[in-house]
């Protein structure tokens, strides 16, 4: 009957995806071959609830709260034009005040790796807030000091920085915070330089 045709054609064409723009509708079926495994790994991921691995469910809750965490992060630098690298940069250079650091050091310190650190000192040196210099005995070194006008603005950074950190993770204790210090040490320290630690490390 032409009822039935049509019936079994719309039923094979659900099967194959080719209705909706190629999206599979129906759940529990399996997509199509040209979805990429990204995608197939996430729609499994929505469906059944799982993760592929107890691995994967730890970065990913990493991740999440990160993300969840740098917004609070990005609006208090925001106010005051910077950014938490550069930030982190300046108060580095406060730690060896009034010495200075060789700019690969400083590099190194950082608690996340600068993609292109000459283009953050740049800017950091337009608002005068750091200086760099050659010094006569090695001149392929650039040396980094920061500044009075440096210093000024970390003091005025001082308290929102601390309402930042309350605002992120004050309602946690001081023992859940510690100990959420040692496992995030624990993962990370197979993937660490132990020649360059960070400012976070002990």
């Amino acid at each position: 009957m032409p009822g039935s045709r049509a019936a079994s054609l719309l039923s094979r064409r659900l099967l194959s995806g080719q209705l909706f723009g190629g999206a599979v509708i129906l759940t529990g079926m399996n997509p199509p071959p040209s979805q990429s495994t990204a995608a197939v790994d996430s729609a499994k991921a929505v469906r059944g609830g799982k993760f592929d691995s107890p691995e994967q469910e730890v970065f990913l809750n990493l991740w999440r709260t990160y993300d969840r965490l740098k917004l609070l992060e990005d609006d208090t630098f925001g106010r005051f034009n910077l950014s938490a690298q550069q930030y982190n940069a300046l108060r580095i250079l406060r730690s060896v005040h009034p010495g200075s650091m060789p700019t690969l050091a400083l590099g190194t310190r950082l608690i996340s790796r600068a993609p292109d650190m000459t283009r953050m000192l740049d800017k950091l040196e337009q608002r005068e807030l750091l200086f760099r210099e050659r010094k006569p005995k090695n001149r392929r070194v650039v040396e980094v000091s920061i500044t009075a006008k440096g210093l000024a603005l970390l003091d005025e950074l001082d308290e929102p920085v601390r309402e930042c950190h309350r605002r992120q993770l004050g309602h946690l204790s001081r023992t859940a915070m510690r100990d959420l210090s040692k496992l995030l040490r624990a993962a990370r320290e197979p993937h660490e330089d132990p020649d360059n630690p960070s400012i976070v490390d002990p």
